[in-house]
């Protein structure tokens, strides 16, 4: 193989793993006392816009549509149980005792822990946690799910009416 084929080679293969499929996500919150760590699955990163639709009454049957309401869905992460696991539950324990929303992000990282892409999360909070059910009797993984409500992960005007702690960690 020539010096070419191998730098060509070289390169896919750093792309490869750099972009593999061994991603996990790392979530971040504008209070670093409660980072929540690495998680191995996230779902829910959803957006939809409801449909206003306009016709005024001197137009026939003409009508006009608009983007009306941005809604996203909740968002769901899982991962093994951990010792990371208590600072997801020293979170869980200090919201409930004060709900008050945070902004944060979540950073999809490939295999070397670089980070892909981020979504910044404005005004999440955590409304459910579960862990899975585990026997001594299985030889499985136990993990844990976490589930968060959020205003939104798109730059759009709710973003500039959120402090910027979130953008100075990321």
């Amino acid at each position: 193989m020539t010096s070419l084929g191998m730098i060509g080679s070289s390169a896919e293969t750093f792309i490869e793993n750099l972009f593999g499929m061994s991603h996990h996500f790392i979530i971040v919150i504008d209070n670093p006392t409660y980072d929540l760590g690495s998680w191995q699955k996230a779902s829910g990163l959803t957006v939809s816009w409801e449909m206003a639709t306009y016709r005024a009454g001197d137009q026939g049957n003409e009508f006009w549509i608009y983007p009306g309401t941005t809604k996203y869905e909740k968002i769901t992460l899982t991962r093994p149980v951990s010792p990371t696991s208590n600072v997801t539950q020293a979170w869980l324990a200090a919201t409930s005792a004060n709900m008050m929303p945070l902004s944060g992000a979540i950073l999809l990282c490939g295999p070397a822990g670089i980070p892909i892409i981020t979504w910044r999360l404005y005004q999440f909070f955590p409304v459910s946690w579960r862990v899975g059910e585990f026997s001594a009797a299985e030889a499985k993984v136990v993990t844990e799910t976490l589930e968060l409500a959020h205003t939104g992960f798109l730059e759009d005007q709710i973003a500039s009416k959120i402090p910027g702690a979130i953008k100075s960690r990321i």
